[in-house]
C-alpha cells in the first residue's frame, strides 16, 4: 500500500502540474510548422508534458525517505542518496527535451550528445553494467572484460530515450507503452524482492498517469522530447539495475520488454541510410504512422480538429496491443533466456510482415475493422 501511496503522490503532482502548463504554456507551440511530417493533430498543443512527468517522479520518490525520515516504516529502501542520483541522471535528459520542445532550436546531435553525457554519468556514478548476456559460451568472455558490460549499459542509457521519442507520435501511444513497461519491471524487481526497483518504477507509472489524463483522449498536451527522454531514461536505469543486481533476471528480459521502440529505431535509421537520408531527419513511414493512415478507418466529422483527434486516438490501441506481445511473454519468462531470445526473434519477424504487409497494401482485412 505504501508503494502505492508514493506512485498516487507522483500521479497527483503530474496531474495539477499538467493542468498549470495546459492553462499557462500554449504561446510556445505556436512556433511549430503545420507540415511537420510527424504533426497529426490541428491546432496548437503544448508540448512541455516532459515538465509535469518528472515533477511527478521527483516527488513521488521522494516521498519514500521523507516518511522515513518522520519515521514512518515504508519497507522500501529509498535514501535521499537514492533520489538525488535519480535526479541528477535524469534532469539533463529532461531539460535538454524541454529546451528542445520550448524553441525548436536544439540539435539532434546535441540531444545525442546530452543523453550521452547524461549515460556517461550513470554508469559512472551508479556504477551501472550489464555483467552478462545470458548465453553461457560467451558470458566467460563477456564478464573478463568489465568495460563490455559498461558499454552496453551506456548503449541502452542513451539511445532508449530516443527510442520512445520515435514512437511518440500519437496521443497515449509511448506513455501507455512505457506504463505497460514499467509495470513489467515492478512484477518481476518484486519478485526477486527489489522493492527499491519497483517503487521507482511505479512511481513513474502514476506520474504517466497523471499526465495522461490530459493526453489521452482529449490530447489537450503532449509530452514532448523532454516527457519522452524522461520515459525512455527511466526504463533503461530500472532495466539496467534489475539485471546488474540480480542474476536471475535474464538481460533478455529487458531486451524483449523494449523490442518495440528498439526496433523501430534501429529499422528506421536502416531504411534511412539505405536512402542516403540522415538517421535524424524525420520522416512520415514510421510503423504508427503507417498504421495510421492505412488501417485506422476515416472518421466523417464536420470539426477537422475532432476527425483527426478521434483517428489519432484509435491509432494508439492497435501498438498498445503490439506492445502486449512482448510484455506478456517476457513477464512470464523473465528468467528463461532462449524463450526470451525467440519471443524477440517472432517479434522482428512480425514487425517486418506488418510493415512489408502494409506498404503494399496487403493488410489483412480483420485488422481494418
Amino acid at each position: 500500500p505504501l508503494m502505492l501511496g508514493l506512485a498516487f503522490v507522483g500521479f497527483i503532482f503530474s496531474l495539477l502540474v499538467s493542468l498549470l502548463l495546459i492553462r499557462h504554456a500554449r504561446r510556445h507551440a505556436l512556433q511549430y510548422a503545420d507540415g511537420l511530417p510527424q504533426r497529426f493533430h490541428v491546432g496548437h498543443i503544448p508540448r512541455v508534458g516532459g515538465v509535469a512527468i518528472f515533477t511527478g517522479v521527483v516527488f513521488g520518490v521522494l516521498a519514500g525517505p521523507v516518511l522515513h525520515a518522520m519515521g514512518v516504516s515504508t519497507n522500501i529502501p529509498l535514501t535521499f542518496k537514492d533520489w538525488a542520483l535519480w535526479c541528477v541522471v535524469l534532469a539533463p535528459i529532461v531539460a535538454g527535451g524541454v529546451y528542445e520542445d520550448l524553441t525548436a532550436r536544439l540539435s539532434a546531435r546535441w540531444r545525442l550528445l546530452i543523453t550521452g553525457g547524461a549515460a556517461l554519468l550513470a554508469c559512472w556514478v551508479m556504477g551501472l553494467n550489464v555483467p552478462r548476456l545470458g548465453i553461457g559460451w560467451i558470458d566467460a568472455f563477456w564478464m573478463s572484460m568489465p568495460f563490455l558490460g559498461v558499454a552496453l549499459a551506456f548503449i541502452g542509457l542513451a539511445g532508449l530515450p530516443h527510442a520512445l521519442n520515435i514512437i511518440d507520435g500519437f496521443n497515449g501511444l509511448a506513455g501507455i507503452v512505457t506504463a505497460l513497461i514499467c509495470l513489467a519491471l515492478a512484477h518481476v524487481s518484486l519478485q526477486v524482492g527489489d522493492r527499491q526497483i519497483a517503487a521507482f518504477m511505479l512511481v513513474t507509472v502514476g506520474a504517466t498517469a497523471g499526465f495522461l489524463y490530459w493526453n489521452y483522449p482529449r490530447g489537450l498536451m503532449f509530452a514532448g522530447d523532454g516527457g519522452a527522454y524522461l520515459w525512455g531514461g527511466s526504463i533503461a536505469l530500472g532495466a539496467v539495475m534489475l539485471v546488474s543486481r540480480h542474476r536471475d533476471v535474464s538481460p533478455w528480459f529487458p531486451m524483449l520488454l523494449t523490442i518495440y521502440p528498439v526496433w523501430e529505431v534501429t529499422f528506421s535509421t536502416y531504411r534511412k541510410m539505405g536512402r542516403g537520408v540522415s538517421p535524424t531527419v524525420p520522416d512520415s513511414i514510421h510503423f504508427h504512422m503507417l498504421i495510421y493512415r492505412r488501417i485506422v478507418r476515416g472518421v466523417f466529422h464536420d470539426d477537422e480538429t475532432r476527425r483527426m483527434l478521434i483517428r489519432n486516438n484509435r491509432t494508439s490501441p492497435y501498438l498498445w496491443g503490439f506492445t502486449g506481445l512482448t510484455v506478456v511473454p517476457a513477464v512470464l519468462f523473465w528468467n528463461n533466456t532462449p524463450v526470451l531470445m525467440l519471443f524477440c526473434v517472432l517479434f522482428v519477424v512480425s514487425y517486418l510482415w506488418m510493415y512489408i504487409s502494409i506498404i503494399r497494401f496487403k493488410v489483412p482485412r480483420w485488422l481494418r475493422r
